[in-house]
Parts: structure tokens; sequence; C-alpha cells
């Protein structure tokens, strides 16, 4: 059994591989410390390590919502983003109403994660709030957006869809092509 203080040892300056092995071990952890070095690693430099951060605390069964959605307010716009994402993963919806707070946030990538978690929670009590975010001035906000409504399936986003497609992104196409299929019935609009 790894003590925690090698733990801190390694997830504060080991190698990437050395944190990505130890994470994969951590997955069933309970220990309070060892779970808030889980969550701090959603902000590691090393993308394969901050991956690894989020499968194990989303595959992780022990209650650890609470320090999830403390880390919701963390100065780290990565941990903020990816901790609603961990929640959203883990079906909290408990959660919801704190993840809604994050579509106000300073950082497009925070709001554009919140956004996406109500939607893959099915959160349609927040349907206003997701409209609101098809008008955020930043296109990956406005993308996880139609993307949550079509998963709650608000068909208000139907009205949006000639706007929508002004703006000739690809991914948009995409998704006003998958809202038309889900929300407006057969044959389309």
């Amino acid at each position: 059994m790894t003590t925690f203080e090698q733990i801190k040892k390694i997830m504060d300056s080991g190698s990437k591989e050395q944190k990505i092995r130890l994470l994969e071990s951590l997955h069933d952890s309970e220990d309070p410390r060892i779970i808030s070095f889980m969550i701090l690693k959603l902000d590691d430099a090393d993308i394969e390590v901050r991956g690894e951060a989020f499968s194990s605390l989303v595959l992780n069964k022990n209650n650890i919502s609470d320090m999830l959605t403390e880390n919701l307010k963390n100065e780290s716009k990565n941990v903020r983003g990816y901790s609603a994402l961990v929640l959203a993963n883990r079906n909290d919806r408990k959660s919801i109403p704190e993840i809604a707070l994050l579509l106000e946030d300073q950082s497009p990538m925070v709001r554009s994660c919140a956004v996406g978690a109500l939607g893959y929670l099915r959160a349609s009590e927040f349907n206003t709030a997701i409209r609101k975010c098809l008008d955020d001035p930043n296109i990956e906000v406005k993308k996880s957006a139609i993307k949550s409504a079509i998963d709650v399936g608000d068909k208000y986003i139907l009205s949006k869809l000639e706007e929508l497609s002004k703006m000739r992104d690809p991914e948009i196409n995409n998704l006003i092509a998958l809202a038309r299929n889900n929300l407006s019935g057969p044959g389309g609009i």
C-alpha cells in the first residue's frame, strides 16, 4: 500500500507515467486528502494526467460529490469546468443548482462545461439558462448549449436554427441536423 506521503510526492513531482499509474490505482479511494489531490490533477499541465484524474473520479464509487461540488468554486478554470463534468458523468443531480451557477463564469471553457453538464444531466428545469447560452459570445458555449437543448428536449432550439445556421460552422450544422431529427418529429421541419 502506498502511503499518503508517497502519493503526495508522486502527485507533486512524479513523471507523467507515475502520476497516471497512481491515479489509476486510486479510483476507489475514500480518503479526502487523496480525493483532493485527484481533483487538483484536473488542472495538471499534461492532458493525459488530467484525463486519468477525470476517469478515476468518475469511476470512484464513494460519496465524493460534496468535494467535487466545493471545487466548482476553485480558482482554476480547469478544476471548475472538469468538476462539473465529473459530477454530470457521476449522474449527480443534486449538484445541478451549483453547476448552473457556472453559466455566469468568466471563463468560456467553464461555461461550456457547465451547460454541457446540465444537458447531460437532462436538467430541463434549467431550460431558460441553457437558452441564454445560445446567445453566448463564445462559439464553443453555443455548441454546448445547442447539444444541451437537444438533450433536455427543449423545442425552443428549433426557433433558433435559422439564426444559428448563419454561423456556417460545420459542428453547428451537424447539431442543427440533430436538433431537427430529434425534436421536430418525423420528416423534420
